[in-house]
């Protein structure tokens, strides 16, 4: 009665699934017979000449070049003769959502839009079109404002040196 029931179909997937499995078989065996075992250690080396390039010949003793600990650099070399940029700089708001906490200044030398967040507010509040003056830290998704402040029309006067005692 299970003879009966099986179709001509599943005959046939049987037949493929048998079929596959002597092919696996086969190649197994081929690649096991075409495999080099036991190569000696030497043939199994790679080396690098004195260009970079990969070869299977060990490179010439007489071009052999000694390198100094000292030489040998890993890091990004210092640069000590680079002037500190200005951080402080001037640009107005151009969209800021006071509910959601975030928007945007518009730098007024790049002409880059800058995202500002209400944490970097400096205990100011701003609106759109307001002249503020801040600094540019990057953050995870690219540069924010911070340190954000309202810009006065005039900048604060200097604080006059406290006058020496006369003697």
């Amino acid at each position: 009665m299970g003879r009966s029931q099986e179709t001509f179909g599943k005959k046939d997937n049987e037949k493929k699934r048998a079929k596959k499995k002597t092919e696996k078989e086969e190649r197994k065996v081929e690649r096991q017979a075409n495999a080099k075992a036991g190569q000696p250690l030497e043939e199994m080396f790679a080396y690098v000449d004195e260009n970079g390039n990969i070869t299977a010949t060990p490179p010439d003793p007489t071009k052999k070049r000694i390198i100094k600990d000292e030489d040998i650099r890993i890091s990004i070399a210092k640069q000590e003769d680079r002037e500190p940029e200005d951080t402080l700089r001037t640009g107005s708001v151009t969209f800021f959502n006071t509910s959601k906490g975030y928007g945007f200044i518009r730098d007024s030398q790049t002409q880059e839009s800058i995202f500002v967040h209400a944490n970097g507010l400096s205990g100011a509040t701003i609106g759109e079109n307001d002249k503020v003056t801040f600094e540019v830290e990057m953050g995870p998704k690219g540069p924010n404002a911070v340190r954000v402040k309202l810009a006065s029309a005039t900048p604060p006067p200097a604080a006059a040196p406290a006058p020496t005692p006369a003697v």
